[in-house]
């Protein structure tokens, strides 16, 4: 049973910093992409960053330059560090795994981060 677990989120001022962290459990994690999306209320979810099995990087351009994706095998987890965030960075971060045999892949809950003086 595959399992993605967020943390991380919160409510941070303008020009502040967080770090999202995603636990994966039930998959072979070193040999995963990993993925962070995001969702704002009446918006589409988007992708903001993902990372390959080998490291390689990719981001919104919304995101680059702010956002830092990384993964420490180890511990199973993907992170997301967020810096100079903007009140558009405001909504549910989501950790995804994507899967050929699952359509979307696999989710996990969802963290809110919210950006406001």
């Amino acid at each position: 049973q595959v399992q993605l677990v967020e943390s991380g989120g919160g409510l941070v001022q303008p020009g502040g910093s967080l770090r999202l962290a995603c636990a994966a459990s039930g998959i072979t994690f070193s040999i995963s992409a990993m993925a962070w999306y995001r969702q704002a209320p009446g918006k589409q979810r988007e992708l903001v960053a993902a990372i390959t099995s080998g490291g390689t990087t990719n981001y919104a351009n919304s995101v680059r330059g702010r956002f830092t994706i990384s993964r420490d095998n180890a511990k199973s987890t993907v992170y997301l560090q967020m810096d100079n965030l903007k009140p558009g960075d405001t909504a549910v971060y989501y950790c995804n795994r994507p899967s050929v045999s699952r359509p979307g892949g696999y989710w996990g809950q969802g963290t809110q981060v919210t950006v406001s003086s």
